[in-house]
């Protein structure tokens, strides 16, 4: 299973905004996606910062998503946003939410 985390820098007073639209938007266009398995979005206190973590079942899949709707799921987040989000893909190696276990 892959993680692909992003890291943003929200506008001030668009916490609110931003939490629907990952909501109301975001997550439909994900749940659309082979191999997405889930999403967590986390605003930090104060509402400026915030990372969403989607789970992907290979990392083939959540490349695809990259280059296919990430650009316009950015593009409806783009009012939120100061900056450019960080992007970095990692490998799971244990969840007890999924209930998985690291492959060596």
């Amino acid at each position: 299973m892959f993680a692909r985390s992003v890291s943003i820098h929200l506008k001030p007073n668009s916490s609110v905004g931003f939490t629907k639209q990952i909501e109301n938007e975001v997550v439909p266009t994900l749940r659309k996606q082979a191999g997405f398995q889930d999403e967590l979005t986390f605003v930090a206190m104060g509402g400026t910062e915030a990372v969403a973590i989607s789970l992907w079942d290979k990392k083939e899949n959540a490349d695809a998503y990259a280059r296919t709707d990430c650009p316009e799921v950015l593009k409806i987040l783009h009012r939120f946003v100061e900056g450019i989000p960080m992007v970095q893909v990692y490998e799971v190696a244990n969840s007890t939410f999924h209930k998985l276990a690291a492959t060596a």
